[in-house]
């Protein structure tokens, strides 16, 4: 079979699990799970790792090991002002032209802001960045994103966490149909290595998972797991998945299928 290869922000990469860096019970635990999951592009805070104090630059030194992209973010930012200066902070320290753009407008559920992460999104791509911003499946949301220059959109499956899955699928599918040559990754929400498997074989192409990983028993076996389901559901996605019917079709066909009268 074909080799998986696709690119996305100008790199080649050949998986499509993305992996986020916070919340593992050690650093030993985040590095054996990276490796284990395969993932060759990881997420990482500024705000969380300054690149000043020592844990940041053992943190940072222990990233750069692993051999891996690293796809900043603006995590916790509430404003257009924050973001965009976390960014370019970001650019700095991780030399990279790379953003996850977030900008929060609720802290219950942490949803984007739709109209400051438009605003912020359009400052950033006019200035280089290439932008991968965290919004919700909101259609209109999405066509004012790229619009604003965004050749990649991060919808969430379901709010930051909480392992809810894809809450909205048909908003999801109506995405993918729209944008078909976007690049689309499910990002938020995924608990289980079955979320990605959905995801995927709806015709997205990655998924980010930080929290279902990190927050598992045994996050190493958890994060090789969701390597599988990502994988699973791009073959499946590749093959074409039957269409679903309201009624039962019979699998063995009854065309020429001998029947017997009953003697009288």
């Amino acid at each position: 079979m074909k080799k998986d290869v696709w690119h996305i922000g100008g790199q080649e990469l050949h998986s499509r699990l993305f992996l986020g860096t916070a919340r593992y019970p050690s650093p030993d635990h985040l590095a054996r799970s990276v490796d284990a999951s395969g993932a060759e592009v990881v997420t990482v805070s500024l705000r969380r790792e300054s690149s000043t104090s020592t844990s940041g630059t053992s943190f940072w030194e222990m990233i750069k090991k692993l051999g891996v992209h690293v796809l900043p973010n603006t995590a916790g930012c509430k404003t257009v002002k924050e973001a965009v200066t976390i960014a370019k902070m970001a650019r700095e320290v991780f030399d990279t032209n790379w953003i996850k753009l977030e900008v929060i407008g609720d802290d219950y559920t942490l949803q984007p802001n739709p109209f400051a992460l438009v605003e912020a999104a359009e400052i950033l791509c006019n200035d280089g960045f290439e932008v991968f911003p965290y919004t919700t499946e909101d259609l209109v949301v999405a066509e004012r994103l790229v619009q604003a220059g965004c050749k990649i959109l991060m919808p969430w499956g379901s709010p930051i966490g909480s392992g809810q899955g894809l809450n909205n699928p048909y908003a999801l599918k109506t995405l993918r149909a729209r944008f078909p040559s976007l690049s689309l990754l499910v990002d938020a929400g995924i608990g289980k290595p079955s979320h990605a498997v959905q995801a995927m074989e709806l015709g997205f192409d990655g998924v980010l998972v930080n929290t279902a990983v990190a927050k598992a028993q045994d996050p190493v076996t958890m994060g090789l797991s969701f390597r599988r389901a990502v994988e699973a559901g791009r073959l499946a996605h590749r093959a074409g998945t039957i269409p679903e019917l309201d009624m039962a079709v019979p699998s063995t066909p009854t065309l020429g299928t001998p029947f017997w009268h009953e003697a009288e």
